[in-house]
């Protein structure tokens, strides 16, 4: 699979989220979201945090305290987030926003510094990673730039400025990238094809195909799809971006359709560590 090279992007989308900030009115700091319990403010406070952490351990190789002995790196991940999030509430949005335009074009440097295939700082797990590329990393902050943002633009009613093919495409792309790793556990002949069709301006089709040493992802299959799903570009991120049941999926995404036995599969992608 070809890299994806998103560090570009990064002024983009964040001038895209400080527009955005910048317009909420009081109130709306304080809507709930589609991210479970939090609220606009406590999601820009998380992309807040992410720029900062990012500056502290990459650019300026600071080590913060690690998990402890009995965690594991998503109880990590959740403490860290949870401690965030408790902390940052005593502060204004106008701090948060004014945080955020300090960081967020530093972050976008750091990004465009790095050779995107030397061996990143982070691995991606929900790709199955363990040591990734720096392209991968950068492209998987893309995604929580991206998203968090989506989350933030729907939360408050407003038309979105990040849904066209440049920056949505990218995301997807990235999302997608979890295929294989969510199939890992997936029995099936040499030869079998899963294809995800996604409709929209920014969606595409990406397939996996087994083989004798398990599923990999690729640009062009073998062979016919053995399995098709097919679904909406809006319905695409929101179904990898948060871990529910497959009962709950299509309750909730009536669009879904799946042909070929192999395809229900695709209802258990996470492509998000927490």
């Amino acid at each position: 699979m070809p890299p994806i090279i998103v560090a570009e992007l990064f002024p983009d989308i964040g001038q895209h989220l400080l527009a955005l900030l910048r317009s909420l009115a009081p109130d709306e700091w304080h809507l709930p979201t589609s991210s479970s319990k939090r609220s606009v403010k406590d999601v820009a406070s998380h992309l807040l945090d992410g720029s900062l952490r990012r500056l502290s351990m990459q650019r300026d190789r600071y080590s913060p305290p690690g998990p402890k002995p009995e965690e594991s790196i998503l109880d990590f991940l959740n403490r860290l987030n949870a401690d965030w999030d408790v902390a940052i509430r005593r502060l204004s949005p106008a701090v948060i926003v004014g945080l955020v335009e300090w960081a967020d074009p530093q972050v976008a440097e750091l990004f465009k510094s790095l050779d995107p295939f030397d061996r990143a700082i982070f691995p991606v797990a929900w790709a199955g990673e363990q040591q990734s590329q720096n392209w991968m990393d950068v492209a998987r902050e893309f995604t929580e730039k991206w998203h968090h943002t989506q989350q933030i633009f729907e939360a408050t009613g407003r038309r979105s400025t990040i849904t066209g093919r440049r920056l949505f495409h990218p995301c997807l792309d990235t999302l997608m990238r979890a295929l294989p790793f969510t199939y890992r556990n997936v029995a099936a002949e040499p030869g079998s094809t899963v294809a995800v069709v996604v409709g929209g301006e920014a969606g595409g089709a990406w397939f996996i195909e087994h083989s004798h040493d398990g599923w990999r992802q690729v640009v062009e299959p073998t062979l016919a799809p053995r399995s098709t799903v097919m679904l909406d570009q809006m319905t695409a991120w929101r179904l990898v971006t948060k871990r529910r049941s497959r009962e709950a999926v299509l309750a909730e995404f009536p669009d879904i359709r799946i042909e070929g036995e192999l395809g229900d599969h695709v209802l258990e992608m996470v492509s998000m560590m927490a």
